[in-house]
C-alpha cells in the first residue's frame, strides 16, 4: 500500500476540487468549534460568576448589617442625647474590619447616626429604600443610588429591647467596586479560556497531522476515488477473495467468492465468523501463525479449489488475513487442452520425423540406382499408412478420436514400438462434446504412459495393444502394454495427484487428471489383469446421458 501511494503514483490520482486540503479544513473546523464552545462557555461562566458575586456580596452586606443591628451598645445609644457619638465609632471600626464601603445607621426618621463622611451625619438617608426595614421590619438586599453613588446594600431594622423598630442599619458596597472585582476575575477566566483554546488549536493541528498520516496523505476525494476503483476491481476479479480481521470476522467478500464457495447464495456474510461459514478456509490458522500459504488445495462441496492465504500486517502488527480462491477444475480444463495440443504436436512431430527418415531412405536408394527397391519401399510404406487409415476409419466414427489414434500409431512407429489395434475393436457411438473431450485426454495420457513404460524394453518386446468397443451401455477403451506393470502397493496411489513411478519433477499429473475428468462424466478408469505382462488400463464412459 505504501509503495502504491508513493509520490510518483499520487500524481495520477483524482485531485480534489477544493483548494483547501483536509489538514487545513480540519484545523479550521476544529478551531471554529473550539472557539465557539469556549465563547459560549466564557459568556455563561461570566454571567454565572457575576450573579454569584453579586449575591455573595449582598449576603455579606446583609450579614454585617445583621451583626451591627444586634450590638447592645448601639441599641442603647439610641436613647442617648447624642447617639452619633457612640454609634459612629462602632460603625467605623466594623466598616474597616469588614471592608464595606459604608455602614450607615439611622433612626426611624432616617436621620443618620453614622456615615463614612462625617459631614453627612445628622442628615437624612437617601436612596428611598428603607421603607421595608422601618415599616415592615424586613431584612433585605437592595440596589440604590446613595450619597456615595450606586451601591449594593444590606438593610436590617434596629429593634429596641421591647422589640420596637427604632432605626435601620445599611451596609453597602459601591457598584463600581463590585464591577471592578467582576472585571478582574473575568479577565482571569477569559485568559484561562484563551490559553485552553490555543492548546486546543495546537491539539487540532496534531490530530489533523495524525489523521492525514494514517490516511497516507490522501484527500477525501482521492480516498473515495480509490475506494470506488478498488471495489470495482474486487468485484470484477475472476478469483474469489475473502478478507478477515484479527478476530476471524469476514470484512470483505466479492461476488466470485460467493459463487464459487457458497453457490451464489444471496446471504450477507460480512460480519460473520469465517470458521462458521467456511471451516475449511484455514484462515484462522494463518491468523495464528502469521505464515503465508500458497497453492493449497481444499474441497468445497466436492469441488477442488486452489487457495492462497496471506496475513495482513500494519506497522508490524497482524491485523487480518486475505484468501484468494481459484476453481481447480478450470485450471485442469486448461491443462487438459494443453495436454491435447501437446499430444497432437507430438504426433505431428513424430509423423514429420518418420516421413523425413523415409524420404532419406528413398533418396539414398535413388542415388544408388536401386529404383526397383525404392518403388517397393514406397509401396510398402504407402500400404502401411493406408492400412492404418483404413482401420481407423472403419473402426472409429469420431474424427478427433481417429486423428488421436492415428497420431499415436505414427509416434509409436518412430519410437520403434509395436502399437496394434485389436481386430474386434469397433466404436461408432456418438458422444457429447464433454465426454469426447474427457475420453481424448484420458486415452492420450494412458497411451503416452504405455509408451514410456515399454521404452526400456528391447525392441522386440515393445508392445502396446488397444481395444475399444461401444457394445452395451458404455464406451470401453482398453490399453494393454508389455512394460514393467504396476505393483500392488502402487495400485491405490496411482491415480492420486503427485504420485508417479517415473523419476523427475512435475510428475503424477496425467493419470490424476484423467481420473478426475472421466469421473466428471460419470465414467471410470481402472487397472485390470494384463495379457502382455505390463499394465492394462480400462476407460469406461456411459454412452447415454443420465
Amino acid at each position: 500500500m505504501k509503495d502504491f501511494l508513493n509520490t510518483a503514483n499520487k500524481k495520477h490520482l483524482v485531485k480534489p476540487h477544493s483548494k483547501m486540503t483536509l489538514k487545513i479544513k480540519m484545523i479550521f473546523l476544529i478551531t471554529l468549534l473550539i472557539t465557539g464552545m469556549f465563547l459560549i462557555l466564557g459568556l455563561l461562566i461570566n454571567y454565572l460568576f457575576t450573579n454569584t458575586l453579586e449575591e455573595s456580596m449582598g449576603e455579606q452586606a446583609l450579614n454585617v448589617a445583621e451583626s451591627v443591628a444586634h450590638i447592645p451598645e448601639l441599641i442603647q445609644a439610641f436613647e442617648d442625647e447624642d447617639p452619633a457619638s457612640t454609634i459612629q465609632p462602632i460603625a467605623s471600626d466594623i466598616r474597616e474590619a469588614t471592608g464595606a464601603e459604608f455602614i450607615v445607621v439611622g433612626n426611624k426618621e432616617e436621620i443618620r447616626y453614622s456615615h463614612p463622611n462625617h459631614s453627612q451625619i445628622g442628615k437624612k438617608m437617601v436612596g428611598e429604600d428603607n421603607h421595608r426595614a422601618l415599616a415592615l421590619g424586613e431584612s433585605y438586599v437592595s440596589t440604590a443610588l446613595g450619597s456615595l453613588g450606586q451601591s449594593l446594600r444590606g438593610k436590617v431594622p434596629v429593634l429596641s429591647n421591647n422589640g420596637e423598630i427604632i432605626g435601620v442599619v445599611s451596609v453597602g458596597f459601591l457598584a463600581k467596586d463590585v464591577e471592578n472585582v467582576i472585571q478582574a476575575h473575568s479577565k482571569e477566566i477569559w485568559l484561562v479560556l484563551i490559553i485552553i483554546g490555543l492548546i486546543g488549536i495546537i491539539g487540532a493541528t496534531f490530530v489533523s497531522n495524525y489523521i492525514k498520516r494514517i490516511l497516507f496523505g490522501l484527500e477525501p476525494e482521492e480516498i473515495s476515488h480509490l475506494l470506488l476503483q478498488k471495489e470495482t476491481i474486487l468485484q470484477s476479479t475472476h478469483e474469489g477473495i475473502i478478507a478477515v480481521n484479527q478476530k476471524g470476522t469476514i470484512t470483505l467478500i466479492n461476488e466470485s467468492a460467493q459463487k464459487l464457495l457458497f453457490d451464489g447464495e444471496s446471504i450477507h456474510y460480512i460480519g460473520t465468523q469465517i470458521s462458521d461459514v467456511l471451516p475449511e478456509s484455514q484462515l484462522p490458522e494463518v491468523l495464528k501463525d502469521g505464515q503465508s500459504q500458497f497453492n493449497r488445495e481444499m474441497q468445497v462441496r466436492s469441488v477442488s479449489i486452489l487457495v492462497n492465504r496471506v496475513p495482513i500486517y500494519y506497522e508490524n502488527m497482524l491485523i487480518g488475513a486475505v484468501a484468494t480462491f481459484r476453481d481447480k477444475t478450470e485450471m485442469e480444463m486448461l491443462t487438459m487442452e494443453l495436454t491435447r495440443v501437446k499430444q497432437y504436436a507430438e504426433a505431428l512431430r513424430a509423423q514429420t520425423h518418420e516421413f523425413s527418415n523415409k524420404l532419406s531412405i528413398i533418396f539414398g536408394l535413388l542415388q544408388l540406382k536401386h529404383t526397383k527397391e525404392a518403388i517397393e519401399f514406397i509401396k510398402k510404406e504407402s500400404n502401411l499408412q493406408q492400412e492404418w487409415i483404413r482401420i481407423v476409419i472403419e473402426k472409429i466414427s469420431d474424427p478427433l478420436l481417429s486423428a488421436l489414434i492415428l497420431g499415436k500409431l505414427n509416434q509409436a512407429s518412430e519410437r520403434q514400438i509395436s502399437l496394434s489395434i485389436h481386430p474386434d475393436s469397433q466404436l461408432t457411438a456418438h458422444m457429447s462434446d464433454r465426454k469426447r473431450e474427457a475420453l481424448l485426454t484420458a486415452l492420450g495420457n494412458v497411451i503416452d504412459n504405455a509408451m514410456d513404460a515399454v521404452q526400456l524394453k528391447i525392441r522386440t518386446e515393445r508392445k502396446i495393444s488397444i481395444f475399444f468397443t461401444d457394445l452395451g451401455d458404455d464406451v470401453l477403451m482398453e490399453v494393454d502394454d508389455s512394460g514393467s506393470g504396476v505393483s500392488l502397493d502402487d495400485m491405490e496411489e496411482i491415480f492420486h495427484q503427485g504420485f508417479s513411478t517415473k523419476k523427475g519433477y512435475h510428475r503424477g499429473v496425467g493419470l490424476a487428471l484423467s481420473k478426475q475428468i472421466i469421473s466428471e462424466v460419470n465414467g471410470d478408469i481402472f487397472l485390470e489383469e494384463t495379457d502382455l505382462g505390463g499394465a492394462c488400463f480400462v476407460i469406461t464412459i456411459p454412452k447415454f446421458e443420465d
